[in-house]
């Protein structure tokens, strides 16, 4: 655990409230982890006690003060016992982060105390939709007006953190090129669910197909009719959250590296530069940058935004890295599936595919740098 961590968690309200997230993941999720690993449990069990704890109601109530600091925290809590739930922790995180900030105060009132306290689950489909702002892919949804609302159709590969009883929020474009960003209800009959082939892990997130067949989206369920404006809006806190999956595996690596010391310190020392030491001068430089960061999320200039998006590529990088360096500690134990080491590399492989992407950021940063030449 970093010294910057520790002493937040030490500290006084409102991270009494992280207190309280730590003391339910140690106490539930480690006898969940091989199960959601394998895909053979959904843990909303475990989200609907971190949603009662307060992992998800910090940012519930949008106001130009507000951070994203507890959110990121409570997440990082999580992922530093598994991996995949800290990713269905964003996903919660983040619908709350719709929720908070549309101005549709009937979708408000419907759903956003149930989002915060995790009584309500759901997640974000907003994958394609990122991919496609910077030319990566199509939009996948396509809609129509109609009376009271929109008549939607499409299909999105991968929603994740949903079921039957979920909701999630994404975009869809008009024939116009107008896009409208909304809730979709899972109980929606012409919204169909599609098993996912087996991944390499996160088989335990309840992640789907999405199938939009003609589907009726009511003015009640839109978040924003003019998607752009409030994308750039939440853009930010969108991906600064995703920190916490980060922060959270690279303390977990760290201490499965220095948990080898006393077995395997005497050959380990050779793993230049992949020392615990290392990896906490990179975890506790990139943790002061998020908080910097996630203290401002609706700041919209571009240098910010640029920022938040090397701290993301930065973020992802650090992962993996923290996570490659724990295997090599632990030699061919690691390699045991009975091993955990093995797991973080796999969930630390994820940070840095989950969109946005290492390859997006890249290209991202690449454009804006690209913008700024002209």
């Amino acid at each position: 655990m970093s010294l910057a961590f520790a002493q937040r968690l030490a500290g006084n309200a409102p991270y009494e409230t992280l207190a309280d997230v730590r003391a339910v993941v140690q106490s539930q999720l480690p006898a969940l982890v091989d199960a959601i690993d394998k895909g053979t449990l959904y843990p909303a069990k475990f989200m609907r006690a971190i949603g009662a704890a307060g992992a998800f109601s910090s940012h519930a109530e949008a106001n130009e003060d507000l951070d994203l600091n507890l959110a990121i925290d409570a997440m990082s809590e999580v992922a530093e016992v598994c991996g995949s739930t800290s990713f269905m922790t964003w996903c919660q995180s983040t619908l709350v982060w719709y929720l908070a900030n549309t101005e549709n105060e009937a979708l408000k009132s419907a759903y956003l105390a149930r989002a915060a306290t995790g009584e309500l689950l759901g997640g974000t489909g907003l994958s394609n939709p990122m991919k496609s702002f910077f030319g990566i892919e199509k939009m996948k949804l396509k809609g129509r007006r109609v009376d009271g609302g929109y008549v939607v159709r499409g299909a999105l590969p991968w929603v994740s953190n949903i079921g039957p009883d979920h909701v999630f929020g994404t975009i869809f474009e008009c024939a116009d090129g107008g896009k409208t960003m909304f809730v979709a209800d899972c109980a929606n009959p012409d919204i169909e669910l599609l098993e996912c082939d087996p991944f390499l892990a996160m088989d335990g997130t309840g992640t789907y197909g999405v199938q939009f067949k003609d589907a009726f989206i009511p003015d009640d369920m839109v978040l924003a009719h003019a998607a752009m404006p409030f994308v750039k809006k939440i853009r930010a806190g969108f991906v600064l959250l995703q920190a916490g999956m980060a922060t959270g595996l690279i303390r977990d690596s760290i201490d499965t590296m220095k948990k080898m010391g006393a077995s395997l310190g005497h050959v380990n020392k050779y793993l230049t530069a992949q020392q615990p030491e290392d990896f906490e001068a990179v975890l506790d430089e990139l943790d002061t940058r998020v908080r910097d960061l996630a203290s401002t999320p609706y700041e919209t200039s571009e240098p910010y935004w640029r920022a938040v998006v090397q701290a993301r590529l930065d973020a992802g990088e650090a992962t993996m890295a923290a996570a490659h360096a724990a295997m090599l500690h632990t030699g061919a134990r690691g390699y045991h599936k009975s091993h955990k080491a093995q797991r973080r590399m796999r969930e630390a492989y994820f940070v840095g595919i989950v969109t946005p992407a290492t390859k997006q950021l890249r290209k991202m940063l690449a454009d804006m740098d690209a913008q700024g030449a002209v």
